[in-house]
């Protein structure tokens, strides 16, 4: 499959990296080739291929969105209309102060991403942890249970290319309903943040689901 990132920040590098050496072909859509993050990515794999922002999104089928959220609408406005019926994948959290929903709850922001791209299938993914459970999604000493991907998104059809990503990575893909279920997941992020980072639990930890 090909697979564009934008943005190859924490969340983005670890996920392009991964996806390539799963034998997908991983674009960076690079306004910037020589940037910091655009380098520290390509150090850690030289097989990902760095492209403009338009002839990346133009030759994906898949787009992952994953910059910081503020940056979102100026990132998306030069490949917007190329955006129309592909899947866009949104990696992205509306954080505001004191670890806050940066849009006082609401709505979510991958709703906020969909009115921006309207033709575009949105999906909300690789969300609920910190990127460091995008490094590795391991989690020994359970059997066959998997670290659970909670997903949310109004396309059927986009959601099965999603949590088939999902499964390849290593994750057990659970489909949470549409895309107006991303503000419950934006919610769980900042939960964990506030258990991992704020209380000082560390990163080492993910949500499960058990099912009789």
């Amino acid at each position: 499959m090909k697979i564009a990132f934008i943005g190859t920040g924490n969340v983005g590098a670890p996920l392009a990296d991964r996806l390539q050496k799963l034998g997908h072909q991983v674009f960076i859509a690079a306004r910037a080739p020589q940037s910091k993050s655009v380098k520290e990515a390509t150090n850690r794999n030289a097989e990902l291929i760095v492209k403009s922002p338009m002839e990346a999104v133009q030759e994906a089928e898949v787009v992952f969105l994953a910059t910081p959220f503020g940056a979102i609408e100026t990132a998306l406005a030069p490949v917007k209309a190329l955006l129309d019926g592909k899947i866009l994948v949104d990696c992205t959290n509306p954080v505001g102060a004191n670890w806050s929903h940066g849009l006082q709850s609401q709505i979510s922001g991958s709703e906020t991403i969909q009115e921006f791209v309207p033709n575009a299938h949105v999906v909300k993914a690789f969300t609920i942890y910190g990127f460091e459970n995008f490094e590795d999604s391991t989690y020994t000493g359970y059997g066959d249970l998997k670290p659970a991907m909670l997903i949310a998104g109004n396309d059927t059809s986009a959601k099965e290319t999603v949590m088939s990503l999902c499964t390849e990575l290593g994750w057990e893909p659970v489909d949470t309903g549409n895309l107006t279920m991303s503000l419950h997941l934006e919610h769980m992020t900042l939960l964990w943040i506030k258990i991992a980072r704020v209380q000082g639990k560390g990163a080492g930890f993910v949500w499960a689901m058990l099912q009789r």
